[in-house]
């Protein structure tokens, strides 16, 4: 039972890996980002935002604290400046 719920957790991770290095890809695409920036969209705080719930999803909540609260902190600090006129 303990190698069956194994086996299921690295399968689950493969698939939730498979999907963020896509994502990753995607977000790195030069269409893409023109896109994104054209929205507001900083790709490099996307790509931040992926890797915290990246890792939120595989449990590892203290890395996805972190990353997430970074990309908060950014996206704040952004959308201040901008209803400001400086960004």
């Amino acid at each position: 039972m303990a190698d069956e719920k194994r086996d299921l957790g690295a399968l689950v991770d493969k698939e939730i890996d498979g999907l963020f290095d896509d994502l990753d890809g995607l977000l790195k695409n030069a269409d893409v980002q023109t896109v994104a920036t054209a929205r507001g969209v900083n790709s490099s705080i996307a790509m931040l935002v992926a890797d915290g719930l990246r890792a939120y999803l595989r449990g590892e909540k203290e890395r996805a604290i972190e990353d997430l609260s970074i990309a908060v902190e950014e996206i704040t600090q952004r959308y201040k400046q901008g209803a400001k006129g400086d960004a």
